[in-house]
């Protein structure tokens, strides 16, 4: 009695499975559904603005001044040592400075010039360059100096390029013209990948054009004797592309030196 009693047992248990089996796979766990995740928003990005040009700084008053002085004296140094050279006639003058330059052009094969408040025929003018390049196969650009602009924008105009001193007159026509003595080369490094910096000096005594680089004499230029030498003088910049910013070109202790009565 006890066997048949398991054996029924046995019998309901498989057949309870047989009728649940399809029923638990009817209830399967749904399938998970993917939730949505909500995309990022955009954040305001912060656009430069040019700042405005330097403002005029404040000329040294009358006040004995102990670096004033020292300052004077290193500016009349620097007038006998060019005189001692024979680059300049005399070594008394006057001297005028000038504020901070920084300008850029892009406009590939031309310059533009800005005009100093003076007037000169012999003088000496010196500056620190350092300029920078949009495009590492530029062509010639940097800073430099004009002088003896006429009121008709004749002038002559001197560059110094990553590799020469590039030296130019403008009248009717444009011509570039080499050194009468000296090579007029430089060899600096591309102002593509950073820029060039250096000490240029522009001397002129008569009819003759001294360039110096970092106070060495890289080229004597004979300038013509008819046209007029005595005229304005200006800060320039030659352009040696057309992208981006072009040419940089930062000039920092700018001076001008004329001899007494000249």
């Amino acid at each position: 009695m006890q066997r048949k009693n398991t054996l029924l047992i046995q019998i309901f248990i498989v057949i309870s499975v047989l009728i649940l089996s399809p029923a638990c796979s009817t209830f399967a766990p749904p399938a998970p559904t993917g939730t949505s995740t909500p995309m990022p928003t955009a954040t305001n990005t912060v656009i430069p603005t040019k700042t405005s040009r330097p403002t005029s700084t404040p000329r040294p008053t009358m006040t004995p001044n102990l670096a004033a002085t020292q300052h004077m004296s290193d500016l009349n140094g620097e007038a006998q040592g060019y005189f001692d050279e024979g680059y300049t006639s005399s070594a008394d003058g006057r001297f005028m400075e000038y504020d901070d330059f920084k300008e850029e052009w892009a406009q590939l094969g031309w310059y533009s010039w800005w005009v100093l408040d003076q007037n000169a025929k012999d003088f000496y003018m010196t500056a620190h360059f350092k300029w920078s390049s949009a495009y590492r196969s530029a062509d010639l650009s940097g800073c430099g100096f004009a002088f003896a602009i006429q009121e008709d924008q004749d002038h002559y105009a001197v560059f110094l390029d990553q590799s020469k001193v590039y030296f130019v007159e403008s009248t009717d026509y444009y011509r570039a013209f080499s050194p009468t003595h000296g090579t007029g080369r430089v060899d600096f490094e591309n102002p593509f990948d950073q820029p060039a910096e250096a000490d240029f000096t522009l001397i002129v005594k008569g009819t003759t054009a001294y360039v110096l680089v970092d106070e060495e004499l890289i080229g004597e230029y004979t300038l013509a004797q008819s046209k007029n030498l005595r005229g304005g003088l200006g800060l320039t910049l030659l352009s040696g592309t057309n992208k981006d910013f072009g040419t940089r070109c930062e000039m920092t202790n700018i001076r001008v030196w004329t001899p007494w009565g000249g």
